[in-house]
């Protein structure tokens, strides 16, 4: 964490709502971002994003410094919501991604070829397991090196690679298979 999040910390500890502000300003887009990916519904989103920096207000004096980031802790709060809310919801969506791969040339073979690969991505992350997806968001999508991603998810960087690792094979292996490939 670096000293001036320290700093905004202990304002925030101190009940300075403009250090409140500033915490919110500094990390609501990435923990917006996690949670849409998780939910795949914009109102759900917000909901669940105002909560977590609901959650901050009111946790704040439970908050120490490990060499932890904030953001780190707002993450596993994000996480704990989004779980909470599968439960009420008894189902399970992702991020669609066709906003980032929608054709912008008109070329009809081009937008066939990205709804193929958008569909053929979305059943390869759906193999994946719930901490895998996790990773691969963070790294490749927050592009967050892997300690980083380890503080935020409390594990070894080494713990990291192997589930970076692991999660790239299975979706490359699914994806060789949904092409007829052999595994």
């Amino acid at each position: 964490m670096s000293a001036d999040e320290n700093r905004l910390v202990e304002r925030a500890k101190g009940g300075d709502p403009d250090a409140f502000g500033e915490l919110y300003r500094l990390h609501q887009p990435t923990i917006y971002r996690f949670v849409y990916y998780r939910v795949g519904n914009t109102a759900a989103a917000e909901d669940l994003t105002s909560e977590v920096f609901v959650r901050l207000v009111e946790r704040i004096d439970r908050f120490e410094m490990r060499g932890r980031p904030l953001l780190a802790w707002l993450y596993t709060i994000a996480r704990n919501l989004v779980t909470d809310h599968y439960r009420r919801e008894a189902r399970t969506r992702y991020l669609p991604l066709d906003d980032g791969l929608k054709a912008t040339n008109g070329d009809p073979v081009r937008s066939a070829d990205a709804v193929l690969m958008r569909e053929r991505l979305l059943a390869a992350l759906d193999t994946l397991t719930l901490e895998q997806r996790d990773v691969l968001f963070l790294r490749f999508f927050e592009d967050l090196d892997s300690g980083t991603v380890a503080q935020i998810m409390g594990k070894s960087v080494g713990a990291i690679k192997a589930l970076q690792h692991r999660a790239l094979a299975s979706m490359a292996r699914t994806m060789g298979q949904e092409d007829g490939h052999p595994k």
